[in-house]
C-alpha cells in the first residue's frame, strides 16, 4: 500500500488554514511550510501537524522545491490554502498511486468559487495549473517567483476528481492579492529579460477581457463572469505599468533651485 505526502505552502491565511488541512487531515504525511506569518496561520498548521517548517520566500518555484525536499513518501501531493480535497478526489489519489500503470505526474482540475457561484468558464474549469500528484523525484519546480512552471521526469495524467478552490473572498481581496502577484510578475518578467512595448498596456488587457469573456464564454457565469474578466483584465493592466516603472530609467527630479533656468 504505497503512501502519500501532502504539503502546504502558506503565508498569512489564518481564515483558510483549518479548513484546508481539515480536508488533508487524513494524509499519511502533513507538511506545512509557512514563510514566518504574522497571523494565526503557523498555530493552526501546528494543531494538524508537527510538520510545519519555516522558509523565507524567495519566489514560488523554490518554496515548492523546499517543500517537497521534506517530503518522506515517494508520492506527494500539494494543496494550496484557499483549495480543499474532496473525498472523492481522496480516493482517486490512493486508486493512482497503488495502481501498477500509473504516470509519474497528475494534473487536477480545479472547481473555483468566486461571489456567490462557481464558476465553469472564463478558463475557471477545470483549470489545470500546474501537477498536484507526483513522484517525489520526477517533478521538479523551475526557479521562478510566480507563475511557476515545471519539469517532470515521465509521464503525466490527469485525474477527474476535482479539488475545490476558493481563490478570492470578494473584490477587495482579489484586488489584495493582485497587487502582490503583479509585484512578483513584474519582476519576474525583468530577471527573464522581457521588453516593454507601450501597446501592452492596452492591447494585452483587452485581449485578456476579450479571451475570458467571450471565447472562454465568461458571459455564461453571469455578472461573476463580467466581473472576474474585468477585474483579470485590470491586473493585466497593472502587471505591465509596473513593467513599465522598474523598467523606465531612474532620474532625479530637478532641484527647487534648478526650475525654470536654462
Amino acid at each position: 500500500m504505497s503512501k502519500l505526502s501532502v504539503y502546504v505552502i502558506a503565508y498569512n491565511d489564518e481564515p483558510n488554514m483549518r479548513a484546508c488541512l481539515e480536508s488533508v487531515a487524513w494524509a499519511d504525511e502533513l507538511i506545512v511550510v509557512d514563510s514566518y506569518s504574522t497571523d494565526a496561520t503557523e498555530k493552526i498548521s501546528r494543531e494538524f501537524t508537527e510538520k510545519v517548517f519555516q522558509h523565507e520566500f524567495h519566489g514560488f518555484g523554490r518554496l515548492r522545491n523546499e517543500a517537497v525536499a521534506h517530503a518522506g513518501h515517494d508520492w506527494v501531493f500539494s494543496l494550496d490554502t484557499d483549495e480543499r480535497a474532496t473525498p472523492e478526489l481522496r480516493e482517486e489519489l490512493y486508486r493512482v498511486i497503488n495502481s501498477a500503470e500509473a504516470a509519474d505526474a497528475y494534473f487536477v482540475p480545479r472547481k473555483n468559487y468566486f461571489l456567490g457561484r462557481w464558476i465553469r468558464h472564463c478558463g475557471w474549469y477545470p483549470d489545470y495549473r500546474q501537477p498536484q500528484l507526483f513522484r517525489k523525484h520526477r517533478l521538479r519546480y523551475r526557479d521562478e517567483l510566480v507563475h511557476e512552471s515545471f519539469d517532470v521526469d515521465g509521464s503525466i495524467g490527469y485525474l477527474k476528481a476535482p479539488a475545490l478552490q476558493y481563490p478570492f473572498r470578494d473584490v477587495d481581496h482579489y484586488l489584495a492579492k493582485m497587487d502582490r502577484y503583479s509585484d512578483l510578475m513584474a519582476k519576474r518578467m525583468v530577471d527573464q529579460g522581457k521588453p516593454f512595448h507601450p501597446h501592452q498596456l492596452v492591447t494585452h488587457p483587452l485581449f485578456t477581457f476579450v479571451k475570458m469573456y467571450l471565447m472562454r464564454a465568461g458571459y455564461r457565469d453571469g455578472m461573476p463572469g463580467l466581473i472576474l474578466s474585468g477585474l483579470y483584465a485590470y491586473y493585466t493592466f497593472i502587471k505591465y505599468a509596473k513593467l513599465w516603472e522598474l523598467m523606465k530609467p531612474l532620474t532625479p527630479p530637478l532641484s527647487p533651485e534648478g526650475r525654470g533656468r536654462r
